[in-house]
Order: structure tokens, then sequence, then C-alpha cells
């Protein structure tokens, strides 16, 4: 007998992709993917049940499935992709807690992974060259996605101490990108001209979208307990990365990006959502050592940094975005002061994005 997997948020395309590749695998007898709404795509050989895991009777599933090995996908990055950000924290916090209540009660659960984030880290001006699983973030967050898988993370454990029985694998993944698809920094480097924060250099630490599928795959079949970064080799500067995907650059102090961002989401356009901790990303990057992902978990990324960017650049070449010249930014900026300038100028901006695999970023 194989093992028994229950894969949470298959209706976004990580649960999906996860949830088909555990079924494409002969070490997995059967899979059964929830979630509140059902999947868009066809799942294969996936059994879908609808449940909400803010649910109580998400306990039931696990023990009417037999459930051995629960992997834990959909804690959201994007307040747009559940409704706002109250939604977000109760999908994120208590729909985590009322699933880890669901696994303490199944005695025959044996395996749990939990896709968190390495936001958990922050960013800022006082952080290490690379953090280690048990540095914790130089400046608390107070608020967001960062905040959010701080309390999943501190749930997780107290789980893993009251089910000392249960392998526990937490995952905290960089920033992804593919050119398969929107994430929170393909829709950045996406736009063209790139807004960047005047008198930084971010250091950016990717990992490549099917990288991190992979090692949500790996690491339900592994079975290793523990906390783990996950991110790709190589750092590169934020100047480096925008020169090598062919894109046009305007310095902006942080308080006019944050600006930006406000005046954006204030009109109909898919376009990325400059929270406090994404222009902190954006001003001083993140970078994470991944030795315990390779010699503790096993697991190597099969792109770098560098090989992540260039598989973009191949989607982001001539013809696939409109290129505007840099005054349309301007305009955009400009428009504040009146709002016929910033309808005009955030229209040059728009480009269309999938809000889903957003949740995947850290």
């Amino acid at each position: 007998m194989g093992r028994i997997v229950l894969v949470t948020g298959v209706s976004h395309d990580l649960g999906g992709l996860v949830a088909r590749r555990m079924a494409s695998d002969p070490e997995v007898s059967r899979v059964i993917g929830v979630d509140v709404v059902p999947p868009r795509g066809d799942l294969g050989g996936v059994r879908f049940v609808r449940a909400d895991i803010r649910n109580p009777v998400i306990a039931k599933v696990i023990a009417g499935e037999d459930v051995d090995t629960v992997v834990h996908t959909s804690v959201v990055s994007s307040p747009a992709a559940v409704g706002g950000r109250g939604s977000m924290k109760e999908h994120n916090v208590i729909g985590t807690m009322q699933l880890l209540a669901a696994c303490q009660r199944a005695p025959g659960l044996e395996r749990l992974v939990v896709k968190s984030s390495a936001a958990v880290y922050g960013s800022s001006s006082r952080d290490p060259a690379m953090f280690t699983e048990d540095m914790a973030p130089k400046r608390m967050p107070r608020s967001g996605f960062a905040k959010d898988v701080l309390e999943v993370e501190g749930y997780v454990r107290g789980f893993s101490r009251r089910r000392p029985d249960v392998t526990v694998t937490l995952l905290r993944n960089a920033h992804t990108i593919s050119s398969r698809g929107g994430s929170i920094m393909v829709d950045y480097f996406s736009m063209n001209p790139v807004p960047k924060v005047l008198g930084f250099d971010a250091r950016l630490q990717l990992l490549h979208y099917d990288d991190l599928v992979a090692v949500l795959h790996h690491a339900t079949l592994a079975g290793v307990h523990g906390t783990f970064n996950v991110a790709a080799d190589g750092v590169v500067m934020m100047s480096q990365a925008l020169r090598r995907l062919g894109r046009v650059s305007v310095p902006m102090p942080q308080v006019a990006l944050s600006s930006l961002g406000s005046l954006i989401r204030q009109t109909p356009l898919t376009v990325p959502h400059f929270s406090g901790e994404q222009i902190d990303y954006l001003a001083f990057g993140r970078g994470l050592d991944t030795t315990r992902m390779r010699q503790v978990l096993g697991f190597e990324p099969v792109f770098s940094t560098e090989q992540a960017l260039n598989e973009l650049s191949s989607k982001l070449g001539p013809g696939l975005l409109e290129t505007h010249p840099v005054v349309s930014l301007e305009r955009l900026v400009a428009g504040r002061a009146g709002a016929t300038g910033a309808t005009g100028a955030t229209a040059s901006l728009g480009h269309d994005v999938r809000a889903d695999r957003r949740d995947s970023d850290g």
C-alpha cells in the first residue's frame, strides 16, 4: 500500500499541480484534493472533495478517507485571491488552526507538510547576508502575509509538540518566478517601465515555480522532520535582474512607491500589490541559507536564480507585453494631482495575470 495523501487548496494552481503530481507517483495509492470551490482544470486521478478547512467537517474527510499524509498548500499571499485582507487572515490562520485540530484527532496520520514562506524573515537593512532556519526576523511583521505565516508556523510547532509521532515538514520558500504564469515578482518584472526603490539595490534569491511544486512532492515522500529554507542557488542584485530581463527601471522613493500602489489599487487593473512588506523586499531583498534543504531534506532545485530569470526572460520578450515610454509611469505618478491624468496613465500599465499563482509567493 502506498500513501494516502490529502492536499489542500487544489482549486488554486499550486495545490492542483502538487495533487496531480502526487497522483502519478507509484508510491502514492490515493490523493484527495480539498477546497471550497471546484478546480477549474482536470485533476486527473485526484479525487476532489468540496470542503472548507475552516470547518470542522475537514476532520471527517481525513478520518473517512484513512489519510496518512496531509499537504497544506493553501496559505495564500494575495488578499485579492480570497476577497480581501480580512478573509485572507481568516483563511490562513483560522483555516490552518482547524486543519491542525483535525490532524490532531486523526490517529492514523503519519506526515504533515506545510508550505510556509521566507516572508517570516522580513526584509530590513539589519538582515544577515543569509538567513538560516533558526534565525528570527530583525523586525517583526505587524500585519499582512508575513504576520499570517508567523502565526501559522507557531500553530504548526504547537501541533508538532502535541503529536510527536507525526513527521512535520515546514517549507519556507523564496519568491517564485516562472514563464508559465503570474506571481508577485513576475507581475513586478512584467511592468515596463519597472518602478525601482530609489537608493537601494535589493539582493534577490528566487525559486522557479516548477521547483516549488517539486519540493512539496519530494518532502511528502521523504518524510523528513524539520523546517527548511527553499530557494535556488545564487543571488543577483535587482539592477542585474532588470537588465537581464530587458526592463526599463524608474527609481522612486519608497514613500512614492507606496503611494503608487495605493493609486493603482483604486483602478480595475491587475498589477502588483505594493504592500509594506513587498516594498521592503524590493528595497532590501533577502538571502536564504539552503544547506539543510540539500543535506537534510535531500532536495536540489533544478533552476538557479539566474536560470530562472533567463527562463522568465524568454517569456517577457518583444511582442508579449506592450512597451510604453517612461513618460507613462511619470504621468501615472503625476496623476495623483488630477483624476484625468491618473486614469490615462494607469491604463498604460495594464496586463492580465492569474491571481491564484501569486499565492505561491513568499
